[in-house]
């Protein structure tokens, strides 16, 4: 699929989310700049789209880095306990620092998402029977573990309701002031891009990047690092997306191949694009209420994870 056509799609998606509320709101409206409905669509619809666009791409890439470095396409920061991570990190900073403030607690997120997916790594280097489907199902179970403490702490410390509505994913209460934490992820997908060609030597293992003369524990370091710094301020800011880095990176692997230079691009484009119809999805199925984008992404994730699932299963036959 060329590039161009993916941006016009999204292009066209974003302006289908601009006017897509319970509040109808017609371009005609917004001639009027003193109306409340432009107020609305310049304090929550653009945030909101805005939010869509670098959470959409930020996962993606994030997904797209994980399965570069541990050489397994079902590998995303959904199944190596990065986002699991990063709420064991919000609820300590709740539970052991309550007079915390928001950057504080941004940091104790960044750094448990740091160590636990580095944790992930180290659990992978030992790992012998490296199958295509038994690693994620690994990330799976350590990232339930994750939150399995996360849950057991935070229901003792009566913090149920505030870890739940908190990382829910949802859009829903994303206005002018609450999403711009999310531009932090944007030095992270830029050096991303500047990093692509080594992030693809690193992927095809240690002793190759060395004999290339590439660090291949520093080229890793950063790739967790940057992993890191995109999926804390998506759950800070969003709350925990599923699929949404597992999924899109296998797209465009499908018709791009392997190059992270080649499919960074691609990879950010589709993952807007994807989240922007899973976000319009759920308005439009019990407007005016709405589904948060959390539940939509995983129905139709899961779906074609499966189907990934079942491919990866039949090719490892071959």
């Amino acid at each position: 699929m060329k590039l161009w056509i993916l941006i016009i799609a999204t292009i066209a998606l974003s302006c289908v989310s601009l006017f897509v509320g319970a509040i109808d709101i017609k371009v005609s409206d917004l001639f009027d700049w003193g109306s409340d409905k432009t107020q609305i669509f310049l304090i929550s619809r653009l945030p909101r789209l805005m939010a869509i666009i670098l959470a959409g791409a930020g996962m993606s890439i994030a997904g797209l880095i994980m399965q570069s470095l541990s050489r397994n396409k079902f590998v995303s920061p959904t199944t190596a306990g990065t986002l699991d991570s990063a709420k064991l990190g919000i609820l300590i900073s709740m539970l052991f620092f309550t007079k915390a403030g928001y950057m504080q607690q941004v940091l104790f997120s960044f750094v448990f998402a740091l160590v636990g997916t580095f944790i992930f790594m180290q659990i992978l280097d030992r790992i012998k029977f490296k199958d295509v489907i038994f690693v994620p199902l690994i990330g799976i179970m350590y990232g339930n573990i994750l939150s399995s403490i996360t849950t057991f702490f935070a229901y003792e410390a009566d913090l149920i309701q505030n870890i739940s509505s908190w990382l829910m994913g949802s859009f829903t209460l994303i206005i002018s002031g609450r999403y711009e934490l999310l531009y932090v992820s944007v030095p992270a997908v830029i050096l991303a891009y500047l990093y692509a060609n080594k992030f693809t030597v690193a992927g095809m293992g240690e002793d190759f990047a060395k004999n290339l003369g590439l660090s291949y524990k520093f080229v890793l370091n950063i790739g967790l690092i940057l992993v890191a710094i995109i999926s804390t301020t998506v759950v800070l800011t969003v709350g925990v997306i599923p699929f949404l880095g597992l999924i899109v990176p296998n797209i465009v692997s499908l018709y791009l191949g392997d190059n992270l230079r080649k499919t960074i691009p691609h990879t950010a484009v589709l993952g807007i694009a994807f989240l922007l119809v899973c976000d319009i999805t759920g308005r439009i199925v019990i407007h005016p209420y709405e589904i948060p984008v959390n539940v939509t992404v995983a129905v139709i994730g899961s779906v074609i994870f499966l189907i990934m699932l079942f491919r990866g299963r039949a090719y490892a036959k071959k």
